[in-house]
């Protein structure tokens, strides 16, 4: 099989129409529709249901599907192994953050990435952790810097994880800031806020309510924490943050239940990384003391 045609057939799927995965590949859209039906042909099959708006694969196309990624990885591999720019550390690196992590953490990978290996060029795009590892699937990055999650899908491997403390807090003139040990009860009183209920942040949290048989009541749930933290800060509720964000305008509760999530690095299983992606990984390491 045809590694273009491979390539046409998997960004027509992950684009989800011929004129974005053409615009992708830069190519007209009869182009990427030819070498689309030059697969199906030496297949024998359609992979693409082309009567619907929506582009849709047949029961071959979801079957070849898992395939047609593994073989660009093989692809790509044989690349990394063979050719000797593989070693230079350079070149464009395209990375996944999550809003935090891009925030609080990033920007002191970015000065050692650039004071040591200048030649490479990142290229960062910023998404919530459960949109990062969609996009991760898809090859549309090596590296995925994220809240990593229990029910994270397969073929993902950890390059790095560290714990990322977190604390109860409310704003100075919330009513639980008059409290000197407030107690979970206590906190069942008012409104929270807190990330999507699909978030890391939010199970953590949500399990301590449910064992201590107490009602938990979201408010203008979010997944910006810089927002969450403008909102606790002028009173509208109590919150869960990385420690890393607490200020003085900020106080913090001691309810007597240590709360964390765990950050991390990912890459794909089977899927080599380039030098500039393992030099961005050592500075990963020594910046978080890993």
């Amino acid at each position: 099989m045809d590694a273009n045609a491979i390539q046409a057939f998997l960004t027509i799927v992950d684009q989800g129409s011929f004129s974005e995965a053409a615009e992708v590949l830069h190519l007209t859209q009869p182009a990427i529709s030819k070498r689309l039906a030059a697969l199906e042909n030496q297949l024998g099959v359609r992979l693409i249901d082309r009567r619907q708006r929506e582009i849709r694969l047949t029961d071959a196309g979801k079957r070849l599907l898992p395939h047609a990624r593994r073989i660009l990885d093989e692809i790509h591999n044989a690349r990394m192994a063979v050719s000797p720019e593989a070693a230079e550390i350079a070149g464009e690196l395209p990375i996944i953050a999550s809003h935090h992590i891009g925030l609080h953490h990033l920007p002191r990978w970015l000065r050692q990435l650039r004071k040591c290996y200048p030649d490479v060029s990142l290229s960062p795009q910023f998404l919530e952790s459960d949109a990062a590892y969609g996009q991760m699937l898809k090859r549309h990055a090596e590296l995925g810097f994220v809240t990593l999650s229990d029910s994270m899908a397969p073929g993902f491997q950890i390059h790095a994880q560290w714990q990322d403390p977190m604390a109860f807090v409310c704003g100075p003139d919330h009513p639980l800031a008059e409290q000197p040990q407030p107690r979970l009860e206590h906190l069942a009183a008012h409104p929270a806020l807190l990330p999507d209920t699909n978030t890391a942040t939010y199970r953590v949290v949500s399990r301590l309510f449910l064992e201590a048989n107490l009602h938990l009541s979201l408010m203008m749930p979010t997944n910006y924490l810089e927002t969450i933290k403008m909102m606790t800060n002028v009173g509208l509720g109590w919150s869960v943050l990385p420690v890393s964000m607490v200020d003085d305008n900020l106080r913090i509760l001691e309810v007597g239940h240590p709360v964390s999530r765990v950050l991390g690095a990912i890459g794909l299983e089977g899927r080599s990384l380039s030098a500039a992606a393992r030099a961005l990984l050592d500075i990963v390491r020594q910046e978080e003391g890993l």
